[in-house]
Parts: C-alpha cells; sequence; structure tokens
C-alpha cells in the first residue's frame, strides 16, 4: 500500500466536516492489468429519494517548495490516470484533486499550472491544513 500524503487526514476531517462518508481509506482499485490506489472515497446523500454523490480524492501536499512543479507533474498525471481507471470501473465517481489553500493561492495561480488544470479539467478541491475544512470546490 502507498504512503500517505501529509495531509491525508487533514482532507479526511474536513470532508466529513463537509457531510461526507469515507466509504474507502483508500480506494482500490484494478484495470487493465494493474492496481491503483486513490486515497479516499466518501459519498454524500442528497435525498432520501435519490441515489448518493460519490466522489474520489487524490491528496496532494505540495510541500517541496522547490521542487512544486514536479509535484505537479506527478498529481496532474496521477490526477488523469486514475480519473481514466474510475471511468471504466467506477464511473459514477468524481476524481477531485485535493490541494491545499495556500499551494492553491501561489502555484496554482501561476498561468502555466492554470492553464494546464483547466486544459485536463481537474476537479480540485481546496483544504485549509489549520483549519481542517475545505475552503472551495472546483468543478
Amino acid at each position: 500500500m502507498p504512503a500517505k500524503d501529509v495531509f491525508h487526514e487533514v482532507v479526511k476531517t474536513a470532508l466529513e466536516k463537509d457531510g461526507w462518508q469515507i466509504t474507502h481509506d483508500p480506494l482500490t482499485i484494478s484495470v487493465g492489468g494493474v492496481n491503483v490506489s486513490i486515497d479516499l472515497a466518501a459519498q454524500k446523500l442528497i435525498a432520501a429519494e435519490r441515489q448518493g454523490q460519490k466522489i474520489a480524492v487524490e491528496v496532494k501536499s505540495f510541500l517541496q517548495k522547490s521542487s512544486a512543479i514536479s509535484e505537479f507533474h506527478t498529481a496532474l498525471g496521477q490526477f488523469i490516470n486514475y480519473r481514466g481507471a474510475l471511468r471504466r470501473i467506477n464511473p459514477d465517481r468524481v476524481l477531485y484533486l485535493a490541494v491545499p489553500l495556500t499551494t492553491y493561492k501561489t502555484f496554482f495561480q501561476l498561468d502555466f499550472p492554470k492553464e494546464m488544470i483547466a486544459e485536463n479539467q481537474v476537479k480540485m478541491l481546496i483544504y485549509d491544513v489549520e483549519q481542517e475544512v475545505i475552503f472551495q470546490w472546483i468543478n
């Protein structure tokens, strides 16, 4: 099993505070001869008569400021691969990339990261490390 991101528990707590029920920690799926492990899976009941909303979340910390672009490459690549795997195995689950608020306000406001996020249609969950809450959902 892969090592958990340093902010894994922060994001888990933030999701629970936001009304999500954690269903998998991690969500491991097999597709096309490989196994992938996405950090968290959760669901939120919208209404008693409707099916619950399901998400998967890949948590990233971006703590290595000297290599933010390298961490970004890894995060974006994982996101694209995990989204493709989910589409094949669990198409009703929406994937989000979880990013700390401080990183979102700095690195993710630069032109290149913004363009790559838009071009690759990355859904994001922005979390506040100190408050352990979700600051913003970006669809």
